[in-house]
């Protein structure tokens, strides 16, 4: 998948046909970060994780979020009040579901991510939700 724009915006970019993400991915991560799919709620891996660690897109390992913007929401999916930087995620206007939704793309492979949500009373610094497929993600733990 390609952003419009011409050649330069797909410098730094992982673009893969159907068929590689399919061999690359298992069923579930695909349908989840190529067809933008829901795992189901506290089913995920990192849905309670409290390791220290770097995030990173389980499609091309970019880093997406830290473990020190994780915070519990009880909501059954990982939940960052951040990324790691503005650049690593896209978002796209999302009104599936009967709903207005911000969806989360990796702004390097354009996975599906999960949606981000705001307003909700949370107590974090940015007053936003990103409500994250732990699917979607790999960790990388801190060794020091």
């Amino acid at each position: 998948m390609t952003e419009s724009g011409g050649p330069a915006s797909t410098v730094g970019k992982v673009i893969k046909s159907e068929a590689e993400w399919k061999a690359q991915l298992s069923p579930a991560e695909y349908h989840v970060l190529r067809e933008a799919g829901t795992e189901r709620a506290f089913t995920g891996e990192y849905t309670d994780t409290k390791t220290t660690g770097v995030y990173r897109c389980r499609a091309c390992g970019t880093e997406l979020f830290r473990s020190d913007t994780k915070f519990d929401s009880h909501c059954g999916w990982p939940s960052f009040f951040a990324p790691l930087a503005e650049e690593r995620v896209r978002y796209i206007e999302d009104e599936s579901m009967g709903m207005r939704r911000v969806e989360v793309r990796c702004a390097t492979c354009d996975s599906h991510l999960g949606h981000v949500f705001e307003g909700e009373g949370y107590g974090t610094p940015t007053d936003l939700r990103y409500c994250i497929n732990s699917v979607s993600l790999s960790l990388e733990p801190d060794l020091s």
